[in-house]
């Protein structure tokens, strides 16, 4: 019963603790901008399914993440670059 307990305490923590850095971009983004921007979800999932893709392959998860982490860096830089120049 304490086991269960605590092992649910834990996955409550770290669930919490992702919902938390969702929220943080959302407010960060609407402090600077004004406008609510809804695309934070979908990048976190496509890039949940890309390391989960990567890990089944044979990939270990710490090389996963990272690769992942870096991809999705440079594809949203280049995003930044394209879509988001200003007129000056």
């Amino acid at each position: 019963m304490l086991k269960s307990f605590i092992e649910q305490t834990i996955n409550g923590l770290q669930t919490g603790s992702i919902y938390a850095l969702i929220a943080l971009g959302y407010t960060m983004v609407y402090g600077i901008v004004k406008l609510i921007n809804f695309a934070h979800g979908d990048i976190l999932m496509v890039g949940a399914y890309v390391t989960l893709i990567a890990v089944s392959n044979g990939m270990p998860l710490i090389l996963a993440i990272c690769f992942c982490q870096s991809f999705f860096c440079a594809i949203l830089g280049s995003c930044n670059r394209l879509f988001c120049v200003s007129s000056d």
